[in-house]
């Protein structure tokens, strides 16, 4: 029996490691790669590099963008005085994909979760406090997953927001759960939006 060759097992193995790829997976992604040629494994290759040189934090809302400031909190059509709390990069495409929502948001880059050993210091929640202190916004949108550490992570963000006067608000049930907001069909991210209430 002849022995993996080392460069297939180092691909499977940092395959492997990303989050919902097991070994098995990997394996198959990592066969196909082989099969597909040279030409495919270095297109991947460069689109992967390109990910950390061409994409920046925003300084503003802290999501990825290709541009500080991005390209939603750059838009003078859309309203300032809301902002949309998000946990992942990912919840703003889920919610903008809806298309009913004109407001700005700010991705937390996480939850609360003891069980992980993360606080709310490691967590991008001083930059949101510094924007809600400049006295502009009426009202943050608490749009955490609907887990416990979302939960978490939304009374920790009410009970920081609602001294300063400004009106605190929850995604509508009706997401699933458990759930992870970028898994949710626009219709539902829609009628959640629209039915959000006050925590």
């Amino acid at each position: 029996m002849t022995a993996m060759p080392k460069a297939v097992g180092r691909l499977i193995d940092g395959l492997s490691r990303l989050p919902g790829i097991g070994p098995k997976t990997a394996s198959r992604l990592t066969y196909y790669l082989l099969r597909a040629g040279q030409g495919e494994a270095e297109a991947l290759a460069e689109a992967m590099l390109s990910l950390h040189q061409e994409t920046v934090l925003c300084s503003v809302c802290c999501n990825i963008s290709e541009a500080d400031p991005c390209a939603v909190c750059g838009d003078q059509q859309r309203s300032q005085e809301t902002i949309c709390v998000v946990e992942e990069p990912l919840d703003v495409v889920a919610i903008e994909n809806t298309g009913s929502y004109k407001g700005v948001y700010h991705v937390l880059h996480g939850h609360i979760s003891p069980m992980e050993r993360i606080g709310p210091d490691e967590l991008r929640i001083q930059q949101l406090v510094k924007r809600l202190e400049r006295g502009s916004v009426t009202e943050v949108i608490v749009a955490t997953n609907p887990t416990l550490e979302g939960d978490a992570t939304a009374i920790y963000l009410a009970r920081l927001v609602q001294p300063l006067g400004i009106r605190v608000t929850r995604l509508a049930l009706g997401l699933p759960r458990g759930g992870d907001l970028e898994y949710a069909d626009r219709m539902t991210l829609a009628e959640a939006i629209a039915g959000r209430r006050q925590i």
